[in-house]
């Protein structure tokens, strides 16, 4: 399973370099691909029908899944959610689908953005068997602290950018609304029933820096206990 976040196209981050990220997304040969939001900074931009080339560029035996963040809903929501649909990505908006692979199954939730939009996790779950394994995408990593109230084995988050700028020995200097708490890396929660995965982004936002805080591409194996 395969997850990147927080493009920000047309903040320093253009089709181009999406189509270098769907390469290296493609040598990975994942099963899965989960984007967990923030598609665009502000708006799609000219280079929409390159962007979408580029989404659609990318493989995975079993779909390819998103979830919407913040910034995907400050221009047109609607051009967000089709150029995902039109480069092969299923939106998840409170709602899961099932994954059977090897005798296995798994279920992939999706819930809106925490900020923006209308999470609703019992929404999602709903018809989703408490015995069966789960991954929530929620763009939002704070939103894990509700997802532990729920049968939810691993959530997959963006948003923070691991603060962007990090000052050795210090940490991260800022991190925006809902990703106060979670910022980078795994977390457990609830006596580890539940562990969190929050991913730093490949783009930028506000500033077009980062500092000691590299984009990332996450790789996941998914293993029976």
């Amino acid at each position: 399973m395969v997850q990147f976040s927080d493009l920000h196209l047309g903040f320093h981050y253009g089709a181009g370099d999406l189509l270098k990220l769907s390469r290296l997304v493609n040598e990975l040969q994942p099963d899965v691909i989960c984007f967990t939001g923030d598609l665009v900074d502000y708006s799609v931009g000219s280079d929409g029908a390159e962007a979408t080339e580029a989404l659609g560029a990318m493989k995975a035996k079993y779909g390819k899944f998103a979830v919407l963040g913040n910034h995907d809903y400050y221009g047109h929501v609607d051009h967000v959610i089709s150029l995902l649909q039109t480069g092969g990505f299923r939106p998840l908006r409170n709602e899961a689908v099932k994954l059977e692979y090897g005798g296995s199954r798994v279920w992939l939730a999706g819930v809106e953005d925490q900020w923006e939009g209308r999470p609703d996790l019992r929404r999602a779950l709903s018809g989703v068997p408490k015995e069966d394994c789960t991954v929530l995408l929620s763009h939002c990593p704070d939103f894990a602290d509700i997802a532990a109230e729920h049968p939810v084995d691993l959530q997959l988050s963006g948003h923070s950018h691991g603060g962007q700028v990090r000052i050795p020995f210090y940490g991260h200097v800022m991190t925006p609304l809902y990703a106060r708490k979670y910022v980078q890396g795994l977390y457990s929660l609830g006596e580890d029933k539940l562990q969190l995965y929050v991913n730093r982004g490949i783009g930028v936002s506000m500033h077009p820096v980062r500092f000691c805080c590299r984009p990332e591409l996450t790789l996941f194996t998914l293993k029976r206990k």
